[in-house]
């Protein structure tokens, strides 16, 4: 496929801090190139779920005018969006259907009924399912199969991890989307896009606990043996490292939320005991001075509570032994000093940073190389595993389009990249031809990521598109 038929996907992770939109599209080696990037300070938005409709509309729309901004020729009319919250919840399910034409093999529409028929699960009222995940597949009750399309069998049966939302704070995401003159095109739970970015097939055989510390939340998806084990949304995240430091040293959320980025440390025993910080005084009053050990043990005892939910998770499932692939952190949090050293000390389990740059084409600004924005990243990959699934049209058919050529769209991609961080690494060679090796790693690669993204089947956003804002009163 040449790249001028790959659509153009754009990703919006709402959260807490921020909001990010990023348009990318694949180039002819599988690797996404950043065709625009915007960031906004988030407002209306607590714990991932929308408190100010108003607010957040505008935090929205800056993120996508920023977009547009950093490329004039993008055109935004769809989005991929994220979604996590305190209301976010999964369940475990097992589910079978007898086949009708057993003398056929077993194709896509019998696992499509399959899926289908777990939307009969019984939920909370004022619930809405998000997702259906399957994990394994059983054949006339022989084996554990990931995908039994092409045998032969009567009975066809799958455990399933089920991903429930609060209706009415799903419904606020996308009516501000919708107020934003965007098509929402899916909703993606975030650890899930997250997990999309920075995993590979390695981490998916190995098993991980991809833990995203964003502003509101932490977000956890959990993969063993090639599938998605359990998701989970802790709720506390970094805001509320914030408001520690603001209440435990009596300054301004500003002043606390600098000290946290700039001279915050994860581990109190690595803070220099000699050293402060000098906070201006308020109106007069005079210059106050902060341990820098004090703030890292405000830190410490913050992120070690999160680390201790991550653990009490994994326990509840039996893997908090059986991860040989330790736990990827990534999020804004990920970034705090000598995380890693704390998460190994809690956790007793290897553990490194998560960064979408093995999807990104090279000559991007190093800050898109950043844990901040693999939710963003992983939400571009789904829109596209749905391009190649026969789920999207083409670019200039109603989606995102761009009116460029190849020279015009390299001298945009320069000065974007340029403005996003003016210390940009623009010495990465082009990529060489793929070897038959290489192909069949990316075939495989794209074969689990495919089993990672393959869930709801019908289109979920349909579900919403009957309550119109004049209708509620």
């Amino acid at each position: 496929m040449s790249k001028k038929e790959q659509p153009i996907i754009v990703g919006l992770d709402i959260g807490t801090t921020k909001v990010v939109a990023i348009a990318g599209r694949k180039n002819e080696f599988g690797k996404l190139e950043i065709l625009g990037f915007g960031r906004s300070e988030s407002a209306g938005v607590s714990h991932g779920v929308v408190m100010n409709i108003e607010q957040c509309i505008r935090s929205i729309e800056q993120a996508i005018e920023k977009c547009i901004l950093s490329n004039p020729q993008l055109e935004i009319k769809e989005v991929y969006v994220g979604i996590a919250g305190q209301h976010i919840k999964s369940l475990q399910t097992r589910g079978e259907r007898v086949r009708t034409r057993v003398d056929e093999e077993i194709n896509k529409e019998d696992i499509d009924l399959l899926i289908r028929d777990q939307y009969k699960t019984y939920i909370p009222a004022g619930d809405q399912i998000i997702d259906i995940v399957p994990q394994e597949y059983c054949v006339d009750n022989n084996g554990a199969f990931l995908d039994p399309i092409g045998m032969s069998g009567i009975k066809i049966a799958a455990n399933f991890h089920i991903i429930t939302g609060d209706r009415n704070a799903i419904r606020n995401i996308k009516r501000c989307v919708d107020k934003c003159n965007l098509n929402t095109r899916d909703l993606v739970l975030q650890p899930l896009a997250s997990a999309a970015a920075v995993m590979n097939e390695e981490d998916l055989e190995a098993g991980v606990a991809i833990v995203d510390i964003g502003g509101g939340t932490t977000d956890m998806a959990v993969f063993f043996d090639g599938i998605l084990k359990h998701t989970a949304v802790i709720p506390y995240a970094g805001v509320n490292i914030t408001n520690d430091i603001r209440n435990g040293l009596g300054v301004l959320r500003a002043q606390a939320e600098q000290m946290k980025v700039q001279f915050g440390t994860a581990l109190a025993d690595e803070a220099n005991a000699n050293a402060y910080i000098t906070i201006p005084g308020l109106r007069g009053l005079p210059p106050k001075e902060i341990s820098v050990k004090n703030l890292a043990h405000i830190i410490q005892a913050r992120m070690q509570e999160i680390l201790d939910y991550v653990v009490y998770h994994l326990k509840q499932i039996n893997l908090d032994k059986r991860l040989y692939g330790g736990i990827i952190l990534t999020g804004g949090g990920a970034q705090l000093k000598h995380i890693i050293q704390l998460t190994e000390y809690v956790t007793g389990m290897g553990a490194r940073i998560g960064i979408p740059n093995e999807h990104l084409a090279g000559g991007h600004a190093d800050s898109l190389m950043s844990p901040t924005y693999s939710t963003c990243i992983g939400l571009i990959l789904r829109g596209y595993h749905d391009f190649e699934n026969g789920r999207m049209r083409f670019a200039g058919e109603g989606g995102n389009i761009i009116h460029l050529s190849k020279e015009e769209m390299q001298k945009v991609f320069n000065t974007s990249a340029n403005g996003m961080n003016s210390d940009a690494d623009e010495t990465e060679a082009a990529a060489e031809p793929e070897t038959e090796i290489s192909q069949q790693k990316k075939t495989k690669k794209n074969e689990n990521l495919k089993r990672l993204f393959d869930g709801l089947k019908g289109k979920f956003i349909a579900m919403f598109e009957d309550v119109d804002d004049e209708e509620m009163k």
